[in-house]
């Protein structure tokens, strides 16, 4: 697929995703290409990126290729549903700097601190109006006033996080959560299942 040659919104935003995930089965280059789309067709952004899984014993060999079976599937974790039980089990490793588009980043984030690491905890969406008036809040970029983080959640496996920073509070609307998380479980669906 080829770059868009018009300006991208964010009702055209859905439909691009879902062209770039099928043309590449490859998990980081589909990540890096739907930071770009996110960063240009949002407005009022600073930051778009993912944050990826990683236990502390574990090698960062292999990116999200998931093992068949089980009947959980792909999925995001709105912020109404339950932790599911294996999520203390994956609550000892943190989050390393995956693609992204924007200012440079925090590299390592450690599960239940700041915004991304609270959703990749109780793996559930983090839409803050405030960055300032959340408990612990990471600023990686002074900027940043309110923020979006969806975990990334497939057969009940923490992969990782989308993170979206914008430098305007109350940025982020129900909607654009409803988006995202559309947008974030067809990049899951789109995952490669190891045979």
């Amino acid at each position: 697929m080829s770059a868009p040659s018009t300006h991208l919104t964010p009702e055209d935003l859905l439909s691009a995703a879902t062209g770039l995930l099928a043309a590449e089965q490859d998990p980081l280059a589909n990540m890096a290409n739907l930071s770009a789309l996110i960063f240009e067709a949002l407005p009022d952004l600073n930051w778009a990126g993912f944050y990826l899984y990683r236990p502390h014993a574990a090698a960062p060999a292999s990116l999200f290729t998931l093992a068949s079976g089980g009947s959980g599937g792909a999925h995001t974790q709105p912020a109404h549903q339950a932790v599911s039980p294996d999520a203390k089990a994956q609550g000892d490793g943190e989050l390393v700097l995956g693609p992204f588009q924007g200012r440079i980043a925090c590299t390592r984030i450690a599960m239940g601190k700041g915004v991304c690491g609270t959703a990749a905890r109780t793996r559930t969406t983090q839409r803050i109006p405030d960055v300032h008036a959340f408990p612990g809040h990471i600023a990686c970029d002074a900027a940043s006033a309110s923020e979006l983080v969806i975990p990334l959640v497939a057969h009940g496996q923490l992969l990782g996080v989308l993170d979206l920073d914008s430098p305007r509070k109350d940025r982020f609307s129900p909607a654009d959560q409803q988006l995202l998380e559309t947008l974030v479980a067809a990049f899951l669906a789109a995952l490669p299942v190891a045979a």
